[in-house]
């Protein structure tokens, strides 16, 4: 089954990914990748769908499954530097699958976290995406929205 970046969530003070399951009167309900646990996150909540995400470049902005599949296409089957790695080894690393990258704008911060999501959907996933035409937005899944 593919992975669609669109019901991935990451949640701001939660530890993993979590997949969008359906929308409940006050928030969602989303089920943790690594526990399988399921849990209702009220509408306070940060969450924040991987196919929102951007990385700025010096010609714009790339998506974060482009940058995913070039991080994929440069590993084959190899994880991606820790998050925990030397922040020279990360800024290593993403020049070499993102040249273009926007050296003023994507911190070692943004590097930790999409190298760490990188690797968590590769352990708990698939890197195999859906494609982003056919998937579905969860908002629109419910109207009533």
């Amino acid at each position: 089954m593919k992975t669609d970046l669109k019901k991935v969530l990451s949640v701001s003070g939660q530890p993993g990914l979590f997949n969008y399951l359906s929308q409940a009167n006050a928030g969602a309900i989303v089920e943790s990748m690594l526990t399988k646990k399921r849990t209702c996150f009220g509408l306070n909540a940060r969450m924040t769908s991987l196919a929102d995400i951007s990385i700025f470049t010096d010609e714009g902005e790339v998506k974060l499954q482009e940058v995913f599949e070039k991080m994929k296409a440069d590993l084959g089957e190899a994880e991606a530097p820790s998050g925990k790695a030397d922040p020279k080894v990360l800024a290593a690393f993403f020049a070499r699958v993102l040249p273009e990258y926007d050296r003023n704008r994507f911190y070692v911060s943004h590097m930790k976290k999409v190298a760490d999501w990188y690797n968590f959907l590769k352990k708990y996933a698939t890197l195999d995406f859906a494609d982003e035409d056919n998937s579905t937005d969860p908002a629109q899944e419910n109207p009533a929205h």
